[in-house]
């Protein structure tokens, strides 16, 4: 398509530090080698097609406020096909290599499934037209499960089982288009997989039927021979009172009571993990202690409000520590950085879309490049290793190799006598990490 959509915004250059250009790169130096990989391997940025084309930017106190020129509002084919090549244009010149996606924000959902189905057929034609003339990729896409209201109670978990059917079959449509798309991976999350009251649900039956989608999604996959991974999204609560997803520990005990680890991965989101009262970084070590990481939602929330606020990540402690994880388990091999994450209603002009994610792609690449300074350093890494080198032979090891018992350890408590411990020196790894940042 020869029509631009932001005239005025040039593709984003990497100035370094001194530059004063609001439209420029910083710390964002794509083909800057860190650790033997470039900047653009590691963090494998995404855009996120839902937050970037079609957020309104409203709240719950007021309506939409971005101005968005391309989109004439309504729902026909023809709007969604020339919003594609605005999302394009907007991913080209930021340098997003990856975008993602859900399948009723390409595509409008109209009057009934088979109409729904051939506008995303449409859409998805002009997606991989896009694709193939500017070389991004699609990191994951996934199925809007929670806006109609088809879906007040739920997808999965509703208790009706048509509509249990109609959410099959839209995971059906969305997992192929995915294919279609060359896609790396594909979503589940769960927006009203949960309950409002317990006086009117079966918590246990309304799981075995979402672990029942999950399983026919793993046999779909294997049957178009989509090689992508399959992950879920945690999220505790909003708008459920409890959603089954809660957090990434609730997440690997529903794959494991219901035999889908390895099946499926985790795309963990920061937000989240701020909802479920767990820091980013806890969330990530739990699943990377399952190997259950896959990709990673990067933003933000306030932690003075008790909502998705899906801010763009800018604390540089997050984004080191993020990538501290990320560095430990040897880097994405499935899934990366997507932005979820939105523009503040006040930034309502198309420009706004820019100078957010220039700030999150800025302070990913300062927190890869601090974490893997503080790696290279060695003394953290030294310092957890040591706590733990109790373990590492004598008792320690016969408790790890599973050697002793009760009656084994009795008897070595009685001749060891009072157990010595050493500081965990938390105030010196704090200022530690502080050094580097």
């Amino acid at each position: 398509m020869s029509e631009e959509f932001f005239p005025t915004i040039p593709k984003i250059a990497y100035e370094g530090p001194k530059s004063r250009n609001p439209l420029a790169f910083k710390h964002y130096n794509a083909a800057e080698l860190v650790g033997g990989k470039t900047m653009r391997e590691h963090l494998r940025f995404a855009g996120a097609y839902w937050h970037t084309m079609r957020n309104g930017l409203g709240d719950p106190f007021g309506g939409a406020t971005a101005e968005r020129p391309w989109d004439d509002g309504s729902d026909s084919v023809e709007n969604a096909k020339r919003r594609v090549w605005a999302m394009f244009e907007f991913l080209q010149k930021c340098g997003l290599d990856y975008y993602c996606f859900h399948d009723r924000d390409v595509a409008p959902e109209l009057n009934d499934l088979a109409a729904s189905n051939d506008a995303l057929d449409a859409v998805a034609e002009e997606l991989k037209k896009a694709q193939q003339a500017t070389g991004i990729r699609l990191l994951w896409g996934t199925a809007c499960l929670f806006s109609h209201k088809r879906y007040n109670q739920g997808a999965a978990t509703s208790p009706y089982a048509d509509v249990f059917a109609y959410a099959a079959a839209q995971v059906k449509k969305a997992m192929e288009i995915t294919h279609r798309l060359g896609g790396e991976g594909y979503v589940f999350w769960g927006g009203r997989e949960g309950y409002a009251t317990l006086y009117n649900t079966d918590i246990k039956r309304e799981l075995s039927h979402l672990a029942a989608l999950l399983r026919m999604a793993v046999a779909h996959k294997k049957k178009i021979g989509f090689t992508g991974a399959l992950y879920i999204e945690p999220k505790p609560r909003e708008p459920s009172t409890h959603q089954y997803d809660s957090d990434t520990a609730t997440c690997l005990n529903f794959l494991r009571e219901h035999g889908l680890m390895g099946e499926l991965k985790l795309n963990i989101e920061t937000n989240h993990a701020t909802l479920a009262g767990h820091t980013m970084m806890h969330e990530l070590e739990v699943a990377i202690a399952a190997n259950a990481l896959g990709s990673i939602d990067a933003n933000r929330g306030d932690e003075l409000i008790g909502w998705d606020t899906d801010q763009f990540p800018t604390d540089l402690y997050l984004t080191t520590q993020i990538m501290l994880c990320v560095l430990r388990m040897g880097g994405f091999s499935t899934g990366g950085l997507n932005f979820d994450a939105k523009c503040r209603r006040e930034s309502f002009e198309p420009e706004d879309l820019f100078h957010a994610h220039i700030g999150g792609m800025d302070a990913f690449a300062r927190g890869l490049k601090i974490a893997h300074a503080i790696l290279e350093d060695g003394r953290l890494e030294a310092f957890r290793k040591e706590r733990y080198e109790s373990f590492d032979s004598g008792i320690g090891a016969k408790i790890e190799a599973g050697e002793v018992g009760f009656s084994e350890l009795e008897a070595y408590a009685l001749n060891q006598g009072e157990p010595l411990t050493r500081s965990g020196r938390q105030e010196m790894l704090e200022n530690l990490i502080n050094e580097f940042i």
